[in-house]
């Protein structure tokens, strides 16, 4: 599994997200051949929203950071999908994109909470990702109980510099204390 690695500024995060949704990309089109109607509808939902977001990513870098290297990929954090079907398709996804969508839930926590944002849309952006991908993983995590009986977490990818996060709600999210983020213009 590819390593995340901290992020350090506004340009990593978005360098770092772009790769990091394109993988998830790539194996959530896998799903088309699931026999489940909820899997299927899963990997559109990623298709469709991921694409649009890496769309946006690659419009905020090519506008704020001509200058810097275009997004590479570090190496996949998802398997290769395409020689599996049935329930081996389904429960290889979900146990890969389960600690895939924590990472993305790290970075822009890490963004977030380091205050790094140098753009309003950026933070707004990474708290859109953040409680997505995570109501998201809590959705595959049930599927897995569901279906295959797995009531633990697949491992959650360790990020160099940054200690264990607790898994959400997150504070500003409904029902939670209002965020403690420094604001995008440090005020």
């Amino acid at each position: 599994m590819g390593q995340m690695h901290p992020v350090a500024s506004e340009y990593d995060y978005l360098s770092q997200m772009v790769p990091h949704h394109e993988d998830a990309i790539t194996a959530a089109r896998q799903l088309q051949r699931s026999n489940r109607p909820e899997m299927r509808q899963l990997g559109q939902s990623i298709v469709t929203t991921q694409t649009a977001e890496v769309a946006r990513m690659k419009g905020w870098l090519e506008q704020w950071y001509r200058q810097s290297p275009a997004p590479s990929p570090s190496g996949t954090t998802m398997p290769d999908l395409s020689g599996l079907s049935g329930d081996q398709l389904d429960r290889t996804f979900l146990q890969h994109m389960i600690p895939h969508h924590m990472m993305a839930v790290m970075m822009s926590q890490q963004l977030l909470m380091h205050g790094e944002a140098q753009h309003a849309e950026v933070s707004d952006f990474a708290r859109t990702v953040r409680e997505d991908q995570w109501a998201e993983a809590r959705t595959m995590r049930q599927y897995l109980a569901q279906w295959f009986g797995q009531q633990s977490m697949p491992c959650i990818p360790q990020v160099p510099g940054m200690p264990g996060m607790t898994p959400g709600p997150f504070p500003g999210s409904p029902g939670q204390p209002a965020p403690t983020e420094p604001s995008p213009t440090g005020t």
